[in-house]
Order: structure tokens, then C-alpha cells, then sequence
């Protein structure tokens, strides 16, 4: 089996989702080589903290080519927290900063109000038709919780794409789809048993629809 490439842009607790595939019987590797990135045959980007700077990191490094060359090539790709919100046009975090623009839409902060920001703890998900049948969630039970650490979320411009949802003052996009691409705005590297089943399935299938 060949290893997992964790691309390390400097951000997130990448040891703690390297442990986590190598508790479900997976290889591995934690670079910010972009020629190793490039040459993955899946590829896992981690990351907290704010958008503008990871997309700087990446775009210094050459890491943010060789993610284009790994998406472009078909080969699964999973995207934790920042991983996921990279995926979209551009975010609002700290002014206007243009994203990956594999999916279309915004990253936008949660609105003042009832509900405290950043959103940290456990929140229950909920399937959409995408995710009931999406084949990473296959050993997720449904009702699951996930655990979340994040002030901003995805807002999808094609509502096909959203595989999960969860409620933090407003229903928001837990989780999207599209093709070999997953992301994921919660951390399953800190979600126990379900986010250990979503590893897996990345680990023995890639996740490829």
C-alpha cells in the first residue's frame, strides 16, 4: 500500500491525522515537497487557522500547483477544516482571498448572534441525497457527531455538492462532494469512531464516486 502524502503547509496538527491513518491501517507521509504532493496517489490537506495566509503558503511553496495536478489527475483528496474551504472560490476571512475554485462559492463568518464564535465542540450531521450515498460515510452511522473548531463555513453554490450538513445557529455545509474530492469542515482525526470510519474508507478506497 502506498503511503498517504498530509501536505504540511505550516498549520493544523498534521501528527494527530497522521496517527489517525495509521490507526486504521494506513501509511503515512507528512511533506511540503510539491513534487512529492504531485506524485500521490491520495492526498490529505489538513489545516487551522486563516485562509489568506494558508493560501499564501501554498501558492510560496509550489504546494498549490501540485494539488491542481493531483486533483486534475483524478486521485482522491481530502480536505480537513482550511482542506475543505480551499477547495471554494475565494473567503472573506480578513478581506477578499481567492481559493482553489474547484468548487463555486464563498467562504463566509459566521453572523453575530445566539450561538458563540469560533464554533468549537460536537455537532450532530445530517446526511443530504449526496452523502447517503457517498462511499466515505458508508461505516458513518447516521445521527453521528463530529467535532468542529472553525468561525467560517462553505456556502456552495451548487447545493449537489453538500454531502453533510450540521446546525450552528444556521444550517451550514459540514462536508462536500465532488467526484474523487471530499472535504470535510469538521476534524475526524479528533471525532472517535466516526471520523476513524471515514478515515478508513479513505484508506482502503480513496473515496472515489
Amino acid at each position: 500500500m502506498s503511503a498517504i502524502v498530509i501536505v504540511d503547509a505550516g498549520t493544523g496538527n498534521l501528527r494527530s491525522v497522521a496517527k489517525a491513518i495509521e490507526a486504521v491501517g494506513g501509511r503515512a507521509h507528512v511533506t511540503c515537497d510539491p513534487a512529492i504532493i504531485a506524485a500521490a496517489d491520495k492526498v490529505v490537506v489538513p489545516g487551522q487557522g486563516a485562509f489568506a495566509g494558508f493560501m499564501a503558503e501554498l501558492s510560496e511553496t509550489g504546494v498549490k500547483e501540485a494539488l491542481g495536478e493531483v486533483i486534475a489527475g483524478g486521485r482522491p483528496y481530502l480536505g480537513i477544516c482550511l482542506g475543505l474551504q480551499i477547495l471554494f472560490d475565494q473567503s472573506e476571512e480578513h478581506g477578499i482571498t481567492p481559493g482553489l475554485g474547484v468548487l463555486a462559492g464563498d467562504v463566509k463568518r459566521f453572523a453575530p448572534g445566539a450561538e458563540k464564535v469560533p464554533h468549537i465542540g460536537w455537532n450532530e450531521v445530517s446526511r443530504t441525497a449526496t452523502g447517503r450515498t457517498d462511499p466515505l460515510l458508508g461505516g458513518v452511522p447516521e445521527g453521528a457527531c463530529f467535532y468542529f473548531v472553525h468561525s467560517y463555513y462553505a456556502v456552495p453554490r451548487d447545493p449537489s455538492c453538500v454531502a453533510l450538513t450540521a446546525t450552528h445557529g444556521v444550517e451550514f455545509c459540514a462536508a462536500v462532494r465532488k467526484d474523487h474530492v471530499f472535504g470535510c469542515q469538521f476534524h475526524p482525526e479528533k471525532s472517535q469512531k466516526s471520523g476513524l470510519a471515514l478515515l478508513a474508507a479513505f484508506v482502503t478506497g480513496g473515496g472515489a464516486r
